[in-house]
């Protein structure tokens, strides 16, 4: 069993109501049998076609869930809860955003979109910061997948006061990583008071290489999957989340060159780690989330010089897990059991306000906002590779907004919440203007017994 990606174009047809279902039609018709589809994004798409990659786990194991389950599932929510205002914050792994596409660089924007709603949805690639995790007091820390699944209505969240933290590591690398992994997780023992379950060293490893799409986004393939899953799947009654720690080889450039990059080139880790955590998340309903552990010696002594600040929190780091464990500490409960959705407690798609996401970032969040009815801000300053203009989706009118920065993001989500039209608070402000409706008159029908007296 293993995890890879592949590309392929599909035309753009006029008119096209359903857009995941769709995708998900494409998809089956291209993956082998037995395939289960984990990631997808459409990277480019103009007025004849679009651009899509999709990540899959193949050759799987029959007793699996996985093959139970699919990405494309969508469930629409019936109503809107308007009782609070809770925002759904993604900066997609592996696109090269100018803003959140290194280390935890978009955790400023998390703190300030944080301060304008209830409830903030964030993923990891938004506030991981090597040793460091400045989520948002407020804020929902998910794996990605789960966001997508939480977006299609097909399962809920439930908060937690704390996690047993399942830490499953490398077991063939070098001692002193080993000893630095072990370290992290003491320390976050001693300071934050994590609760692990246990830390597991894996031999072989599970083994993940980092690679780039056609696309130029991070991209790669994993194996030993199957040996993961069955240590996962021994000791489900022991933990609530998974941290994984293990090497990430990298066969395009080199890790020093991405750090001499100045931030100009893509992060070489998150592509394959997106999908891995995509998958285990998937098969187990908790959450997870990796740390890729140093390669070598000689990179944890190299002098990388002052690097671009966004990757700064990297380059001071060891071990780059204590961010993973800190997250994952508090993570919501995955509830995919619909017969709960009402209650109280659970979050659903029901509980959504907005999602906020890079200009032209098309995957199944933005899908199922669209057809959830879900206002979504594109922010047109956090550039990236991916090419769609999501104006032209069928929206309905003030569902779309593009603004510039994540200022004016903020600024939107207020708008919203306070329930004020966007457009009443620019200039000019145009007037609204009557129409007139003219319904022609027309001759009443004769009943049978017009004319006529009934007596008795």
């Amino acid at each position: 069993m293993f995890v890879s990606e592949q590309n392929f174009s599909l035309p753009v047809q006029q008119g096209q109501g359903d857009l995941i279902e769709y995708f998900r039609q494409a998809c089956r018709f291209r993956l082998e049998k037995g395939s289960v589809p984990i990631r997808f994004a459409v990277t480019a798409s103009d007025a004849n076609e679009y651009k899509c990659e999709i990540g899959a786990v193949e050759d799987i194991e029959p007793a699996l869930a996985l093959n139970e389950n699919s990405i494309f599932d969508f469930r629409r929510r019936e109503t809107e809860d308007a009782t609070s205002f809770n925002a759904v914050f993604l900066v997609p792994t592996g696109i090269g955003a100018e803003i959140g596409g290194h280390s935890g660089d978009a955790t400023p924007a998390a703190r300030l979109l944080a301060e304008s709603c209830d409830q903030l949805i964030l993923h990891p690639n938004v506030v991981n910061a090597s040793d460091i995790n400045e989520a948002p007091e407020n804020s929902l820390y998910l794996e990605g997948s789960v966001i997508t699944r939480l977006m299609m209505g097909t399962i809920g969240l439930q908060r937690t006061r704390a996690n047993r933290l399942l830490v499953v590591i490398d077991g063939d690398h070098e001692d002193i990583f080993v000893n630095a992994t072990l370290n992290s997780v003491n320390a976050a023992r001693a300071c934050y008071g994590a609760h692990i379950a246990d830390v597991l060293k894996m031999t072989p490893p599970v083994r993940l290489t980092g690679s780039m799409s056609e696309a130029g986004g991070a991209s790669g393939t994993i194996e030993n999957l199957a040996y993961l899953f069955e240590v996962l799947a021994a000791r489900r009654q022991d933990y609530d989340a998974v941290a994984i720690a293990s090497v990430v080889d990298i066969v395009d450039g080199s890790v020093l060159g991405y750090f001499t990059s100045d931030g100009t080139e893509v992060n070489p880790w998150g592509g394959v780690e997106a999908m891995l955590t995509h998958a285990v998340s998937a098969e187990f309903d908790v959450p997870s989330a990796h740390a890729p552990m140093m390669e070598g010696q000689d990179i944890a002594v190299a002098d990388l010089g002052q690097v671009d600040p966004r990757m700064a929190a990297e380059a001071v780091s060891m071990t780059f897990l204590n961010c993973v464990l800190k997250g994952l500490q508090k993570s919501p409960k995955i509830i995919s059991d619909a017969s709960l959705f009402n209650r109280a407690e659970i979050f659903t798609a029901s509980n959504v306000s907005c999602l906020v996401i890079p200009g032209g970032c098309l995957g199944l969040p933005t899908l199922a906002a669209l057809e959830q009815d879900i206002p979504v801000i594109a922010v047109k300053e956090n550039r990236n590779l991916m090419q769609n203009d999501l104006g032209t989706l069928p929206w309905q009118p003030g569902q779309y907004f593009e603004v510039e920065n994540y200022l004016e993001a903020s600024g939107v989500i207020n708008a919203l919440k306070s329930g004020i039209e966007v457009s009443t608070l620019r200039r000019p402000l145009g007037q609204i203007k009557s129409q007139e409706v003219k319904i022609e008159q027309q001759e009443p029908m004769p009943r049978p017994d017009d004319g006529k007296t009934n007596i008795g």
